[in-house]
């Protein structure tokens, strides 16, 4: 493995071990998440909201309840939710301390998970569980929001076992593994149920760290538009089940096809934060501080 030097390929390489002692947690922070049942909405910005994306399409796969997932700017909070679920690192976000207090005014059950003590929404929420131990120094977002989503996902009952195993996999293996990926002039990602979320957050992460070009849409959305970006020299990476015919189709547009159907999906996300390192490296670019971006928005009043 190419040896990256930055806070990103740090935080990229403890995942697996964040992710096996988060998920000690969850029966700790049981009392504070949604009850089967319960209608639920979860509200994040950027990547927190991708992984709430994530965590509700897979409560509802799993049978659990009603749950919606918004960006904290365009919530529907006002359609009446049983309990909210927030996801923020900074704790700092504007749009997310304003719905934190809109839920207190309105009386709504409500838990944030936040990486930094002494913040806003850290201090302010009805419940915090606190997830200082996954804080990052990078500006990019890997290990806090991939730990909020195992703790989630193991409060739900899923088996992190698989996912921790194939995430330690990804990493022990050679950057020359990654094939076709490491010269792509485009890459678009693609995700069913709940890995929508995670095709959207893959596709983030290399724009953040790497000024690549990478789109992201629900898989059978893809033959509707998208699939006509797909060209030799490019290629279309299928986070989760992909769809029957679809593999196919990819491949007679003469781009790469990049599918690990046994590798647990949030395994694959780490894949794809290392390929965002090889990308950011072969650019010059330093994947700890991307273009534009800071570690929190804070909006002027």
């Amino acid at each position: 493995m190419t040896q990256h030097h930055s806070h990103l390929a740090r935080e990229v390489a403890g995942q697996p071990e964040d992710w096996a002692r988060e998920i000690q947690r969850a029966d700790e922070v049981a009392e504070l998440l949604p009850r089967r049942g319960e209608r639920v909405a979860t509200i994040g910005c950027g990547t927190s909201w991708f992984m709430g994306q994530a965590y509700a399409a897979r409560r509802e796969e799993l049978g659990h309840g009603v749950t919606d997932a918004f960006t904290a700017s365009e919530h529907h909070l006002d359609r009446g939710y049983d309990r909210v679920v927030v996801i923020t690192r900074s704790g700092t976000t504007s749009e997310v301390i304003e719905v934190i207090e809109e839920l207190s005014r309105r009386g709504t059950p409500h838990v944030s998970f936040v990486a930094t003590p002494g913040t806003p929404v850290f201090e302010q929420s009805q419940h915090t569980v606190s997830m200082e131990q996954v804080d990052e120094e990078s500006v990019v977002q890997t290990r806090f929001a991939t730990s909020t989503l195992a703790l989630l996902r193991a409060s739900l009952g899923d088996d992190l076992a698989s996912a921790i195993t194939d995430a330690r996999a990804v990493l022990s293996e050679g950057e020359d593994a990654m094939g076709p990926l490491l010269q792509a002039e485009q890459l678009t990602f693609l995700g069913r149920g709940w890995t929508v979320g995670l095709a959207h957050e893959a596709a983030l992460k290399l724009r953040e760290s790497a000024q690549f070009w990478a789109e992201s849409y629900p898989a059978m959305e893809y033959r509707h538009g998208p699939i006509s970006i797909a060209a030799p020299g490019r290629a279309t990476w299928m986070i989760g089940e992909l769809p029957k015919g679809l593999g196919d189709q990819v491949r007679e547009t003469g781009a790469h096809l990049e599918h690990r159907p046994t590798v647990d999906p949030l395994a694959e996300l780490v894949r794809v934060h290392r390929l965002c390192l090889a990308r950011a490296q072969s650019m010059g670019i330093d994947p700890d501080q991307p273009r534009n971006l800071t570690r929190s928005i804070v909006l002027d009043s």
